[in-house]
């Protein structure tokens, strides 16, 4: 099944307008883990399922690859039930985006979400991801998932709505990823929670 066949019209202006949504052709129900992290790359060779070299996926692999699990290729995640995303659909200009900017890529990302219907937990790959999901649930169960504060405190703690488990933590995508090494040691640590969680729920 070809999934997010979905358009976007808005016109944002601090981003660069890409639209972007991967059209691949997978089964929905088998996905269990979703990974939403920051923003489309300014190059798009660079994103999640276009190629096996693609700066994304490098960046992943090494950070499963810290966590403990050795997967080295988008067909390899797909088989394991995990699906990448990102909570912004076009690339970014600056550092930030306005709040506006996020909610309308929010309303593309619950679309996005509502695909899978065997979802048993979410990471936040950064406070865009972070603020986007809140965005969703407040949108759809008028509740916030996770509260304002650093990442670093409130990735110890557990949130769960509607069936789902909610793993707040830092991008593993970008050339951050490298330089910053104590959040790199805390994204394996919280992959190998998601990764752990969601085997546990068979």
């Amino acid at each position: 099944m070809i999934i997010n066949k979905f358009t976007c019209r808005n016109q944002c202006r601090d981003v660069n307008i890409i639209r972007h949504f991967s059209h691949i052709d997978i089964n929905p129900d088998s996905i269990r883990l979703i990974i939403i992290s920051e923003a489309v790359p300014g190059n798009l060779d660079d994103y999640f399922y276009r190629s096996e070299n693609s700066s994304f996926l490098k960046t992943t692999n090494q950070a499963f690859m810290d966590a403990g699990y050795a997967f080295d290729s988008t067909d390899t995640y797909l088989e394991k039930g995990i699906y990448f995303t990102t909570a912004l659909k076009c690339h970014k200009k600056d550092y930030l985006v306005s709040a506006q900017t996020l909610k309308n890529c929010s309303v593309l990302l619950q679309k996005e979400i509502e695909q899978f219907k065997n979802i048993r937990a979410v990471m936040l790959m950064g406070d865009f991801a972070i603020k986007s999901i809140n965005y969703i649930w407040k949108d759809k169960r008028k509740e916030s998932i996770i509260p304002k504060g650093s990442t670093y405190k409130i990735r110890e703690s557990i949130f769960e709505s509607n069936g789902i488990r909610f793993f707040p933590s830092y991008t593993q995508t970008g050339e951050s990823f490298n330089i910053e090494k104590i959040k790199r040691k805390m994204i394996s640590e919280d992959i190998r929670k998601a990764m752990e969680f969601v085997n546990s729920q068979g």
